[in-house]
């Protein structure tokens, strides 16, 4: 397992910017698959979407970075986040684009030579599925 460590700016959309990385990472290094390791930071907007919604839920607030987890693969990015509040209320879900870098998120990324992360779709789910494969 190799390292990735990437320190966002304030105004960088946390989930393009991860997907950007990935993408330069999998073009230098030859990769094709990834997971995060560890995140924190702060937020001043995130859109997670819940289980069973069809749309994400838009949150405008000074928001704190608790936990960031998925897997990053050439077929796209599978992440889900914790975020707390001001008051410490703490919401989660899928991570979707339009979650705004308030301060600073720094992320560690696990970049895995040895696997192949691709997402097919599963008929028995209706959505496109990690399919890892040993390289």
């Amino acid at each position: 397992m190799q390292v990735h460590v990437l320190r966002l700016q304030p105004g960088d959309d946390l989930r393009l910017s991860l997907e950007a990385a990935f993408a330069e990472l999998a073009k230098s290094k030859g990769i094709a698959a990834a997971c995060i390791v560890s995140a924190v930071g702060s937020l001043s907007r995130a859109v997670l979407r819940y289980a069973d919604k069809p749309s994400g839920s838009d949150i405008n607030a000074a928001l704190e970075l608790l936990m960031l987890s998925g897997t990053l693969s050439p077929d796209g990015a599978h992440l889900h986040a914790s975020v707390a509040d001001e008051q410490g209320e703490v919401r989660g879900g899928h991570l979707l684009p339009g979650c705004i870098v308030r301060t600073t998120a720094e992320v560690v990324i696990a970049l895995l030579p040895g696997w192949e992360f691709r997402r097919e779709l599963d008929a028995a789910t209706g959505f496109n599925e990690l399919q890892p494969r040993p390289r």
